[in-house]
């Protein structure tokens, strides 16, 4: 061969090579990425040529599918009651992605997870169509409901976290004002309206937020429970009605203010349970700052405070501060200052005492099924954390029952089931110039057992300012959940 074509063929070669190099790059190195690529038009298409699978709550579906009239996608999701169910299922869209479960899941909704490698590869062989698998989760549609009719019946904003204590499965995660998913799912022009509806921008109601799991507010007095669990269990006071060194008026060390407490009522050197009764900033504000930043940080950690909670759906860590002055310590532990929490996270805390002391890791999916029913994974309840020992959580218990027995959360009793609680009125905006924020956390027992655990808050900016109260807003939905969840189980 003369030398001129030996060049030729050299180079050849080396195209050849490299051809052969992008191929396998393309095929087994960029193949994910570019599967997952959202300019990807072929994987969308694909993605909704099938219908999907369904999310399930008691044995029913709560979504659905219909075949659209126009355009590549052949099926778009459907939702039933669609704005009641969004903090839980999020949102799929031909236009605009997924959220929450519908993201989290979306290869068992769509039948793509390895786990039906198998069955794909045997329907594709018989021509059986590919089908989705289901998620089943943990949720009781009966608290749902009462939930969410009851943050509407409110018609401000606010959210509901319920809790099944012993398990840690998530019974209810409500937020108001909500959307229907279902507006979203197309791509029509329709859908694109009602995405721009959603845009906190053009809506400052924000419906879109999942205010039960990502929106963080200062829990006020609600925040006192951990506080008298931090003084428990620091063997600070031993006993719910062992006096306090609680004067009146009290001053917060390093400063010249004095805490105040709302109303003339029974604080000096109360006892725990009379201060929970009857929501004593002194005394709470005084126990924080004598345990100090470290003791009440270390308790809050405990609880789930600072933390991000995935249930699968991620929740937004809650704030207790270090480094702070005892002042601003006595503050947080009124739950003021930096403080804030989700609602989910304080159903924690009131799930946390109502299981004797023991935190069990919140979930909402209960199951992941195939499209044959079988299942292929299930969640088993797991142990996250103990803030209590179980003397004190009964000690915690009593007094919490005090309180709605005849304290501030009269306004939860159920007639046949211990009911405990506790209120709160957490500031607003800055110089407390906005509505205060209106919360109740609680728990029922039946017998022995706590089948439920409860928090709602509740911001009414159009409300009366004095007609504002943990009492007067949060506890009536509370006890609708708790009633709710009880009946289920008859």
């Amino acid at each position: 061969m003369n030398k001129p074509l030996r060049r030729i063929a050299i180079f050849c070669g080396l195209l050849v090579l490299a051809l052969l190099i992008r191929d396998n790059w393309l095929q087994y190195v960029k193949a994910d990425s570019l599967r997952e690529d959202p300019d990807n038009r072929r994987v969308l298409i694909a993605r909704y040529a099938t219908p999907r699978g369904d999310i399930i709550v008691d044995g029913k579906s709560i979504t659905g599918h219909a075949e659209t009239t126009s355009g590549d996608f052949k099926y778009k999701r459907t939702y039933k009651d669609g704005a009641m169910w969004a903090p839980v299922t999020g949102f799929v869209s031909q236009s605009y992605g997924a959220t929450q479960l519908e993201s989290i899941e979306d290869g068992i909704l769509t039948g793509n997870d390895d786990r039906l490698f198998f069955r794909n590869t045997l329907d594709m062989l018989t021509g059986k169509p590919k089908e989705g698998g289901n998620v089943v989760t943990t949720l009781n549609a009966a608290a749902q409901k009462a939930a969410y009719n009851g943050l509407k019946k409110q018609g401000g904003k606010g959210a509901v976290a319920a809790i099944e204590p012993s398990t840690g499965k998530i019974l209810a995660l409500a937020s108001y004002p909500s959307y229907d998913p279902s507006t979203i799912a197309g791509g029509s022009d329709s859908d694109a309206e009602a995405w721009k509806k959603l845009d906190k921008k053009n809506n400052p109601d924000d419906p879109s937020l999942n205010r039960a799991l990502r929106e963080v507010y200062p829990p006020g007095s609600t925040f006192k429970v951990v506080t008298a669990a931090a003084a428990l269990e620091n063997g600070l006071y031993t006993s719910a009605d062992e006096k306090t060194k609680s004067p009146l008026p009290w001053t917060m060390p390093g400063t010249t203010t004095q805490l105040k407490n709302e109303g003339n009522i029974p604080c000096e050197n109360a006892t725990l349970r009379t201060a929970l009764q009857y929501s004593c900033n002194t005394v709470f504000g005084k126990v924080g700052s004598d345990l100090g930043n470290e003791k009440m940080l270390d308790e809050a950690k405990k609880f789930g405070f600072t933390e991000e909670q995935f249930t699968p759906v991620r929740s937004s860590a809650p704030i207790f501060s270090d480094d702070m002055a005892p002042s601003e310590v006595a503050l947080s532990s009124i739950g003021q200052f930096n403080t804030a929490a989700t609602p989910l996270q304080m159903a924690m805390v009131a799930s946390a005492v109502a299981n004797n002391g023991t935190l069990m890791k919140p979930y909402m999916v209960d199951s992941l099924q195939a499209p044959n029913l079988d299942t292929l994974e299930k969640t088993e309840p797991e142990k996250m954390s103990e803030p209590l020992s179980a003397e004190n959580a009964q000690i915690l218990q009593s007094m919490m029952e005090t309180v709605v027995q005849k304290g501030t959360g009269t306004t939860a009793q159920i007639q046949g089931v211990t009911v405990g609680g506790k209120t709160g009125t957490a500031q607003h905006g800055e110089n407390n110039s906005k509505n205060p924020y209106a919360w109740f956390i609680s728990y029922a027992k039946v017998g022995d057992s706590a089948p439920v655990a409860v928090a709602v808050v509740v911001q009414d900016d159009k409300a009366v300012r004095e007609n504002i109260s943990g009492s007067g807003l949060a506890a009536p939905i509370a006890k609708s959940v708790m009633e709710a969840v009880i009946d289920s189980k008859k």
